[in-house]
């Protein structure tokens, strides 16, 4: 098999694979036992049809097609691998000859230009050091958790006086188009400042007292009139007020194990300092990783990220084409830092020569199905049925990677030694990946990218 590559773009290639008949034979003779099973032809058995009478009676066209099918692929594959090509997205083939017969010698000729991961050198990490901040918790942090715990025992109580931030109104709601009502709902518990519902309802809330109503103008975010501007009426029924308990020993002891509020107090640093050092292993991953891209300009492949610009605008608004200008910049930031890192992580991966088995993906997709409280057969079933079984094997190899090469340097902080073994583990079986996370949401959106193109091609028949 003779192969050309020629470089289009910094991430873009075309290779062209000529192929030596016996190279191609194997595909042609599989193919003529392909179609011997579907055939009847009188005088043979199904199945048992020699080569030459398929390409009498059926055609020699029909054999090389079905060959071509099957063969370019897998010619294709190992064209990459030869090349050491790391395709991130699907080729664009062209078969430019086949042979016609039997006996033509003209050899199976293909291109196939790809989209493909940039070649990027990696610093050494033997003998590296990186700096990582040390985190202090502070009497605000504690102050926060505190504060939060005390509204989780907080209780509503009516109140005679116009509704304020932070206080919750049962309202009724009926939306007009052209005068006519196309949505309603009643009695529903509203927090004011919230902004979880439409545009606009904070503003018309407030200064409101029971009983009292007004109109607003606001844009339809559900149902069939999705998107549509409507005249809202709203209707005050009750206002209630957040009552907090008293921050004390009493307070405490509803609340925790705890017998005083200082106790407590302490506890809840503790807590706080758990979090600060997983909070710092995060750190010392971004930190890693941007000490790898020091001084490295990394491109991303064009047609890659359109399509991660899209995915990302779709998450943002209803409506990708009605985009702001302010949200397509974000999703281009979003989608060329994802890409980078990708490519950091893929080229990481193989520096560190890590490999992924069965059992590591089947562990992975176990645990994420878990964190999703999904049976774990099911969610590997609906993987590998959307075509997402490849996206959770890099996935794997770059949280693996990334691992490796975490525990391949030192991390310091403040003059000491960063003991960072609670989160990367002596091997990978041990490891609490500071990047498992990451991973986990990363395929959990391939898989419902999956399911969205897959509603939208049934909506399109």
């Amino acid at each position: 098999m003779k192969i050309s590559v020629r470089n289009l773009e910094p991430t873009k290639v075309k290779l062209t694979v000529t192929v030596d008949p016996e190279e191609f034979n194997p595909y042609l003779d599989a193919a003529r036992k392909e179609i011997a099973k579907q055939v009847t032809i009188p005088g043979f058995r199904k199945g048992h049809v020699p080569g030459k009478i398929i390409d009498q009676r059926i055609g020699f066209a029909a054999v090389a097609g079905e060959a071509v099918n099957n063969g370019v692929p897998e010619l294709y594959s190992k064209a990459l691998e030869e090349k050491k090509i790391h395709p991130m997205a699907q080729p664009e083939i062209d078969v430019q000859e086949v042979p016609q017969s039997a006996k033509d010698e003209t050899k199976l000729k293909f291109a196939a230009t790809v989209e493909r991961r940039p070649d990027i050198e990696l610093p050494e990490l033997e003998g590296m050091e990186i700096e990582v901040a040390k985190p202090q918790v502070s009497d605000e942090d504690v102050d926060r958790r505190l504060e939060s715990l005390r509204q989780r025992f907080g209780t509503l109580v009516g109140v005679d006086r116009p509704a304020a931030k932070g206080d919750y109104a049962n309202i009724d709601l009926v939306a007009e188009i052209d005068g006519e009502a196309v949505d309603s709902q009643e009695g529903v518990s509203y927090e004011l400042g919230s902004n979880t519902m439409l545009d606009g309802l904070d503003e018309a809330l407030d200064g409101l007292s029971a009983g009292e109503e007004t109109t607003f103008e606001g844009t339809l975010e559900a149902g069939e009139h999705e998107g549509e501007k409507a005249q809202i009426k709203v209707k005050v029924n009750s206002v209630k007020a957040e009552e907090l308990p008293e921050l004390d020993d009493e307070f405490a002891q509803e609340a925790s194990e705890f017998d005083t509020l200082e106790e407590l107090k302490a506890d809840i640093r503790k807590t706080c300092e758990r979090d600060l050092e997983a909070r710092q292993a995060t750190d010392a991953r971004d930190a890693f990783l941007a000490r790898l891209v020091e001084g490295l300009e990394i491109p991303v492949p064009k047609g890659v990220k359109a399509e991660a610009v899209e995915q990302h605008l779709k998450g943002m608004t209803p409506d990708p084409e009605k985009a702001t200008k302010e949200q397509k910049d974000e999703a281009e930031q979003a989608a060329e830092k994802e890409l980078r890192d990708q490519i950091v992580l893929d080229t990481l991966a193989e520096k560190m020569a890590v490999s992924v088995s069965q059992a590591d993906v089947t562990n992975f997709l176990a645990s994420i199905a878990q964190q999703y409280g999904m049976d774990p057969s099911a969610f590997i079933n609906a993987i590998v049925r959307n075509g997402q079984l490849g996206s959770a094997v890099q996935e794997v190899g770059r949280s693996k990677g990334l691992l490796a090469g975490m525990r391949a340097v030192k991390f310091v902080s403040e003059g000491e030694t960063l003991d960072l073994s609670a989160f990367l583990g002596e091997d990978d079986a041990e490891a609490e990946s500071v990047e498992a996370a990451s991973a986990a949401a990363a395929v959990a959106d391939e898989l419902a990218q999956a399911d969205d193109a897959a509603e939208e091609s049934n909506d399109a028949e």
